[in-house]
């Protein structure tokens, strides 16, 4: 079942006022938390909202006043994190119990429960309300590199067979991978940083899939797909070199199980740990990830992440336009690379968007584009990738400001690397 407007339930309104990070958490006011029990006790409530909802309210901490939706579940459940999870997953694997106890007593998952964990949100098991809870738990509370690991060991087990172990490509791969869920007032530039990764020797891949949300307007799959590109179906097409921006990797192609958790997370409504993981999947066994975060905090976990993925080096862009891999031009952006040598050792660079070198690049402001097309987008991509400029100053500006940014750290980790 998926809900046609899952942020305009008493639950959806819930998930959206409390789960919100640990720290920033509001308590539920007296109107919305009546709503909220009275759809905890319905049992048409959708089970993934039931879940995503107890799951934040149990990350934040339940207030007095929250505690009393334990009549909705049962007396003492709360407090009693076996009950609980008997209470509201009757029909939990009795494998999985010891884990989810975890989870809902606050405590952090080694990589082998993070891994018997991501096995149950990707199978078929029919507890859609645990789903809910799991994700929202480790959303709230900010998931471990460990349980990042650990999923991520999960997730590759749900790989289409075209995306073993083994790799085609006749040279180092680079990949792009930005938000899936794209942008909602400019255009995105990625086939242009892929054609720049190609003309330096590189294949290009962009990874792109549906978006889970809560962007809804244009994403680089639908860039791509108004490029009209063949998407790659296998890892033996790499053994085929492409022109112009290379490869483009839709992810119902890679992991049915992973497209299935988009209309999850619709439902979910806040971003769980897919929106981080589904970037860092290397299934193509690329050199080099190139990437982007919105939250300034979560750039160094991005490259720590990376390295976990197998990548051998990272750029990781902060403060991109809606944290898209586009730089932006009026605020303080930047990209940290960072490389694993031969030897193993980690090293770091920061570049600074702000630097005298990118000065010609900087604006005063941001152009806002109302309701980016998809049409508009592409013709502008084609445009500049024909005359190296298009009818759009303000776009072209962009580019070449990303093309020096992202060329100063290839530069970098070449170097680190040679």
């Amino acid at each position: 079942m998926i809900l046609d407007s899952p942020t305009q339930t008493a639950l959806g309104r819930g998930i959206k006022h409390i789960g919100i990070g640990k720290y920033g958490s509001k308590p539920l006011p007296p109107d919305l938390l009546a709503e909220c029990r009275a759809a905890l006790i319905d049992p048409a409530t959708h089970p993934l909202q039931r879940g995503a909802f107890l799951g934040a309210l149990i990350a934040k901490g339940p207030t007095p006043e929250e505690k009393t939706l334990e009549d909705a579940i049962g007396k003492g459940a709360f407090d009693h994190q076996t009950f609980f999870i008997n209470k509201v997953c009757p029909e939990l694997p009795a494998g999985l119990l010891p884990i989810a106890t975890k989870l809902v007593r606050g405590h952090n998952l080694q990589v082998s429960e993070a891994e018997q964990l991501g096995d149950y949100l990707f199978g078929t098991g029919n507890c859609e309300t645990f789903r809910g809870l799991a994700a929202s738990i480790m959303r709230v509370r900010h998931e471990t590199n460990e349980e990042y690991y650990g999923l991520m060991r999960s997730a590759e087990r749900t790989f289409t067979p075209g995306f073993g172990p083994i790799s085609c490509a006749d040279r180092p791969l680079v990949q792009l991978a930005e938000p899936f869920d794209g942008v909602e007032n400019s255009y995105l530039i990625t086939p242009l940083l892929a054609q720049q990764m190609q003309k330096r020797g590189y294949g290009a891949v962009s990874v792109v899939g549906r978006s889970g949300g809560p962007k809804f307007t244009l994403n680089a799959l639908d860039l791509y797909m108004h490029l009209g590109v063949q998407f790659l179906q296998s890892n033996h097409e790499l053994d085929t070199p492409l022109d112009g921006y290379g490869w483009v990797l839709d992810q119902k192609a890679l992991s049915p199980a992973l497209n299935r958790w988009v209309d999850r997370r619709r439902t979910i409504i806040k971003r769980p740990f897919l929106a981080t993981l589904e970037k860092l999947l290397n299934p193509c066994h690329a050199r080099i990830l190139v990437t982007s975060v919105f939250h300034i905090t979560y750039q160094m976990k991005m490259a720590e992440l990376a390295m976990l993925a197998g990548f051998d080096a990272v750029m990781v862009l902060k403060r991109g336009l809606e944290g898209s891999l586009a730089p932006s031009t009026s605020r303080a952006c930047g990209l940290l690379c960072a490389v694993r040598t031969p030897k193993g050792h980690l090293f770091f660079q920061q570049f600074e968007g702000d630097a005298p070198a990118f000065a010609t690049y900087r604006t005063e402001s941001e152009t806002s584009y109302e309701q980016p097309q998809a049409t508009d987008n592409a013709r502008l991509v084609r445009q500049f990738m024909e005359k190296q400029y298009s009818d759009d100053a303000d776009f072209d500006n962009r580019v070449r400001f990303a093309q020096a940014l992202y060329g100063r750290g290839l530069d970098w980790i070449e170097s680190q690397l040679a």
